[in-house]
């Protein structure tokens, strides 16, 4: 019988580059699978269903959580994510270790469902260099980028629910950490 891959939880203030990351991760440890959470927002530019996010309308979405097939779920500046529970308990099952990169009550959420998941909070090098990031994107307006910030500070206050907190500040560090975390 194969031993279950680990199950690491990935998450942080919008803007602290887990998108970068979790790119980086890909090429580095092509051994972790990377969950696609489900989202009921638009893809922007650049975005592939299946690939980035799997994009649904709000009426699967429901159907999702009415059936239980999401392993968490959250709102999130006007948009509901969740992740797919199926997909991940047949790769774990496999013993592939999975990484999740999802939000803070996505997290906990996990926490308890998945009692022996890692959860790593990935936190800036300070909350400047979070504004910096995320009024530079330029693919929000300013209300959202707002709210994000408003969140971001909240978030922030999380992280000592997590078991592990890296700072992004060397992406080579941080990959190689993740890495350690997932396959060590």
């Amino acid at each position: 019988m194969t031993d279950l891959g680990r199950l690491i939880v990935l998450s942080g203030p919008s803007g602290v580059g887990k998108t970068t990351v979790v790119r980086h991760l890909r090429e580095s440890a092509p051994q972790l699978w990377v969950s696609v959470s489900a989202t009921t927002r638009f893809p922007r530019p650049g975005e592939s269903d299946g690939i980035n996010y799997l994009f649904v309308n709000d009426d699967q979405f429901d159907r999702l959580l009415a059936d239980d097939d999401l392993l968490e779920w959250a709102t999130y500046a006007g948009h509901r994510y969740g992740t797919p529970s199926a997909p991940v308990g047949a790769v774990r099952a496999s013993g592939k270790p999975v990484l999740l990169e999802i939000e803070i009550e996505g997290a906990r959420q996990v926490r308890r469902r998945v009692p022996d998941s890692t959860s790593v909070f990935l936190a800036p090098p300070s909350r400047d260099v979070l504004v910096a990031r995320l009024t530079g994107r330029g693919t929000e307006p300013d209300d959202v980028v707002a709210q994000r910030l408003a969140r971001a500070d909240a978030e922030l206050a999380a992280a000592e629910e997590f078991d592990h907190v890296v700072v992004n500040d060397d992406l080579e560090q941080v990959v190689s950490r993740l890495v350690a975390l997932a396959t060590g």
